[in-house]
């Protein structure tokens, strides 16, 4: 008799299945890590497009009154803003107190004491909120010279957000 069956055998589709599965186990983490990385370099390309912003401002400033300043948003000190950005947290998801709340939103929120203070805040694909402290207020301290203020490294926010 012949033997006309053609196609896999059990054994088979379960080693494939075990090398298709080792194959996912490996490159799951390496792509999150990967998407976490890119993430982190856009913040940074944001961050350095604010900072250039504010010096722009802060010359036009000294050219227009004799006296540096930035902006009270640091996000006005830029001339295209990101097409994220939110001035007052109104993204689809939950709304916390104007921050960030949908994925990849930019919003910037005053602090109510000292009033030239606030947070610069980012939400990622992941609902982590991201922030950065933000002054307008004299760096140097004195009453005369440069009232260009700071903007601090990223941290992570306490908040997280679920859409």
């Amino acid at each position: 008799m012949k033997n006309t069956n053609k196609g896999f055998t059990l054994i088979e589709l379960v080693m494939v299945t075990i090398i298709l599965g080792i194959l996912a186990a490996v490159a799951i983490p390496r792509y999150m890590a990967t998407v976490k990385k890119a993430e982190e370099a856009a913040e940074e390309a944001t961050i350095s497009a604010i900072r250039a912003g504010l010096e722009t401002h802060a010359t036009e400033q000294m050219m227009a009154n004799g006296r540096r300043s930035w902006p009270g948003n640091p996000f006005d000190g830029l001339e295209t803003k990101p097409s994220t950005y939110s001035a007052t947290g109104s993204g689809a998801g939950q709304d916390v107190d104007g921050i960030a709340d949908s994925d990849q939103e930019w919003t910037y929120k005053a602090d109510a004491s000292p009033a030239e203070t606030g947070k610069i805040y980012h939400m990622r694909a992941d609902n982590s909120v991201w922030i950065w402290d933000y002054s307008y207020a004299n760096a140097a301290g004195g009453a005369a010279g440069d009232d260009t203020g700071t903007l601090s490294d990223r941290s992570a926010s306490s908040v997280t957000n679920a859409d």
